[in-house]
């Protein structure tokens, strides 16, 4: 029997601290055109995304302000502070909440007071686990009433609501074409328009 040496397993690194991935995320969007998320202890990285994303984002930006002119769909980038501890940070691609709730807010503003998230999945690799199992958890573990998900593969939306323990309790799919209530807002989408996107 022979005596090997004994090697402790490597220290963990350190946590990536919200003052940091800020300082990371302002370097990355200004010098490489990017957006950098923190979600969930994971880095998330998304290129500058396609005309049919922006395009689905005028479309629900539209229909929002037909409904509801007193509510905002912030498509601006503004950055919120994410999980029950507020150390992760996100983008969404829109934020529902009213009119003038980010005037006083820096860039990076808790997500109190806001009605719904809304994000269209571009055609990175990691959408999947990005926009369909992380951002829906941890918008979720925020306590935001409403995930609205264009999803362009499936050619659906997808709605998650009534966030409870970390998780939506209630996900429903909708084609393009048909009606989609946003709960909580009084809003039902006429999604026809988004045929026009469909592959």
């Amino acid at each position: 029997m022979t005596v090997t040496d004994h090697h402790p397993p490597p220290s963990p690194e350190p946590p990536l601290t919200p003052e940091l991935f800020e300082r990371l995320a302002e370097i990355a969007h200004n010098e490489e055109s990017v957006t950098l998320e923190h979600i969930n202890g994971k880095v998330w990285v998304h290129k500058v995304t396609d005309g049919a994303h922006g395009g689905i984002l005028m479309w629900l930006m539209r229909q929002f302000m037909a409904h509801r002119p007193d509510l905002d769909l912030n498509v601006t980038g503004q950055g919120l502070k994410i999980d029950p501890y507020r150390k992760g940070r996100a983008r969404p691609d829109g934020i529902l909440a009213p009119v003038g709730h980010f005037d006083q807010s820096g860039e990076w503003a808790d997500p109190d007071g806001i009605l719904a998230v809304a994000e269209v999945t571009s055609w990175d690799a990691d959408t999947h686990a990005r926009d369909r199992v992380e951002k829906p958890a941890a918008y979720a573990d925020s306590g935001i009433s409403v995930y609205l998900l264009v999803d362009r593969e499936a050619d659906t939306v997808v709605v998650y609501s009534r966030p409870v323990g970390g998780r939506y309790l209630d996900r429903s799919e909708h084609p393009y074409g048909e009606a989609v209530e946003i709960p909580g807002t009084g809003v039902v989408l006429d999604t026809e328009g988004l045929k026009r996107f469909a592959r």
